[in-house]
């Protein structure tokens, strides 16, 4: 036997040899390169991105991955094999002549001044007074309408209210299973903002329409005092003692925050699971045994669960939009650069914005108008136009034009699909028209966006890769493994497709308001028991997720998803609607009218109603 082996081993090494050292290995003179016309789409076999294959990885199946995806062979053979069969190497096929966009920074068109328009303050004035419908059908979710009317009136003042929030931080911890909404919180801080805000009541000199109201950090931000852990084990071993720009408005306007929330570590991931000792899995307070969504997890949950008003998170790849939508509330991602995010890691600085998660549109437009301006310690953004709410309290949508690409539309469940293809009808009902439009080249879109958010991730954690690898998650190792994989020439043509796909957008949009999509192509998926120790890699589930959500993120325009309906199982469904760079206006207005869609909310499993 061993002589067979070892006339086997001499028989190889020829052809090894001729591998190793003869054949060129830096290029092939065979390849056919794709190119790709300026300025011209790509229409040949456009479909939706196709779905990724990868299994769902938990338990030793998922360290073995990991060990196996970070070793030599892993590197050379086992994820090569990976992104060819996913198609992620589909840049490397290309031919793009476009300059490359590093960043998605858009100049704003010239308006037409708009004098007669009302104000700002006018618009939320008209947005607090509304009377809400919802009370009527059961249920409805507490907004900062209904806070202000209690400290207007002396019902309650903030210091009762921050008293009863407190009661709760202590009670959903000790439930089973825990919300781990809140990872992190203070009582004496809450008191302070709280018995501040109450004085400021009695003296009749409030500081905004946020004075008063309770938010929530994702952990990404840092927030004094508070350690700035970003979902790891390893960073922010000392409180913090500088505040975020977002943080540092929030206080300024006068709002409570009640602590830090949970978040998927580093922001890898789409489903919130975080297994580590500081954070665990939040719950979804719909469905307690299903996630969240991710990766600002805790802000999403704590909203919907009636901890806090207003969770602030990061969307580098959905991760307001998409834990907005499992948990059936609202979120904004804002155009990149609108909101600072100064203070905040930055994990992939192309791709990210800062938005909030709100029980109401009304809510996401007060938290908007007061966190969206340029901010000199930030660089994108410095020269954007004025945040306005213009038209949002419009009696209808008549003269909108709202854009639907059907065929990518389609690209989900049956349940979602039906449910949103409904509320479409309703706004057309409202009279918006409904025009069919083109987007192309989706599939490069998704995988360059992959591209772009998982090598600048994989840049910026180079040394926490290095020296903290032991103490990440097992998924964050998957990832940043895979990321390995990207080289310059990719990241390259990747920010070269962004040139195209900014362009082809704006022709879009120069005949459209707005593109509806679904907000995600599933509900939240569900928590298995062997998720709470390991955590889970589910690549196929992460670009589904996804699949709506990289556009906004890859061209920089803004998103808002807002709930329309439930599945069978009871779980929220939500649709997107989004708008050129700049115009957060339009998608505020429609989807006030999108809210009337929904004709029931339904009351979440867990919920708190700390004005109670």
């Amino acid at each position: 036997m061993a002589p067979l082996l070892l006339l086997l081993l001499l028989s190889l090494l020829p052809a090894a040899a001729y591998l190793c050292c003869v054949r060129r290995h830096t290029g092939n003179a065979g390849a056919v390169l794709r190119r790709r016309e300026p300025g011209r789409a790509e229409t040949r076999g456009r479909s939706p991105p196709r779905d990724t294959w990868a299994p769902r990885l938990c338990g030793s199946g998922l360290r073995l991955f990991v060990h196996v995806a970070n070793t030599a062979f892993g590197q050379i053979c086992l994820l090569p094999f990976f992104i060819r069969l996913n198609n992620f190497s589909l840049m490397r096929s290309l031919d793009i002549h476009e300059d490359p966009t590093f960043i998605p920074e858009v100049a704003a068109e010239v308006m037409e001044d708009k004098s007669e328009a009302k104000s700002t303050s006018d618009v939320i004035e008209q947005l607090i007074d509304a009377r809400s419908d919802s009370a009527s059908n059961g249920f409805s979710f507490k907004g900062i309408k209904d806070y202000l009317a209690c400290y207007r009136s002396g019902k309650l003042t903030p210091s009762q209210v921050a008293k009863n929030i407190i009661a709760v931080l202590e009670d959903c911890d000790k439930s089973t299973p825990p919300l781990r909404a809140i990872v992190q919180w203070d009582r004496e801080q809450i008191m302070l903002m709280a018995e501040a805000s109450t004085a400021r009541y009695r003296n009749k000199c409030t500081l905004s329409y946020l004075d008063g109201i309770p938010v929530c950090l994702k952990e990404e931000f840092k927030v004094v005092p508070y350690h700035h852990r970003v979902g790891t084990v390893y960073l922010g071993t000392e409180p913090e003692t500088e505040d975020a720009t977002v943080a540092k408005k929030l206080r300024e306007a006068g709002a409570i925050i009640i602590g830090v929330s949970n978040m998927h570590e580093l922001g890898t991931g789409t489903t919130g699971c975080n297994p580590n000792r500081y954070h665990k899995i939040p719950r979804n307070p719909y469905k307690p045994n299903h996630f969240t969504g991710g990766s600002s997890s805790g802000s999403a949950a704590a909203v919907a669960a009636g901890l806090c008003l207003v969770g602030i998170g990061t969307d580098g790849g959905g991760s307001v939009r998409i834990p907005a939508s499992f948990c059936g509330v609202v979120g904004l991602k804002g155009t990149f650069g609108r909101i600072s995010s100064h203070g905040s890691l930055p994990l992939s600085y192309s791709t990210a914005s800062v938005g909030p998660i709100c029980t109401s549109v009304a809510d996401a437009a007060i938290v908007y108008s007061i966190l969206a301006e340029p901010d000199p310690l930030y660089p994108y953004g410095l020269k954007q136009p004025k945040a306005t709410l213009s038209d949002m309290c419009a009696p209808d949508l008549k003269g909108l034009k709202l854009g639907v690409d059907w065929t990518f539309f389609k690209a989900c469940d049956a349940e979602v699909l039906s449910i949103c293809e409904k509320a479409v009808e309703h706004l057309q009902s409202l009279g918006a028209s409904v025009v069919a439009v083109s987007l192309p080249e989706m599939e490069e879109v998704s995988i360059a966006h992959v591209i772009c958010i998982l090598s600048e991730m994989r840049d910026f954690l180079q040394p926490d890769f290095n020296k903290h690898y032991q103490d990440m998650n097992l998924d964050t190792r998957a990832n940043l493994a895979l990321a390995s994989q990207f080289t310059a020439l990719d990241y390259i043509t990747a920010n070269r497709q962004r040139t195209r796909s900014i362009r082809f957008l704006q022709e879009i949009f120069s005949t459209v308001n707005c593109i509806l999509t679904p907000a995600v192509a599933c509900t939240a998926p569900r928590i298995y028991e062997s998720d709470l120790s390991t955590g889970i890699s589910d690549l196929s589930f992460t670009a589904r997720s996804v699949r709506f959500m990289q556009l906004g993120n890859f061209t920089g325009i803004p998103g808002l998803v807002v709930p329309v309906g439930y599945s069978t199982a009871g779980l929220p469904i939500g649709l997107q609607v989004m708008a050129k760079w700049w115009d957060e206006a339009v998608l505020l207005r429609i989807g006030l009218k999108l809210e009337q869609f929904r004709y029931q909310t339904k009351k979440p499993s867990i919920y708190y109603d700390v004005l109670a």
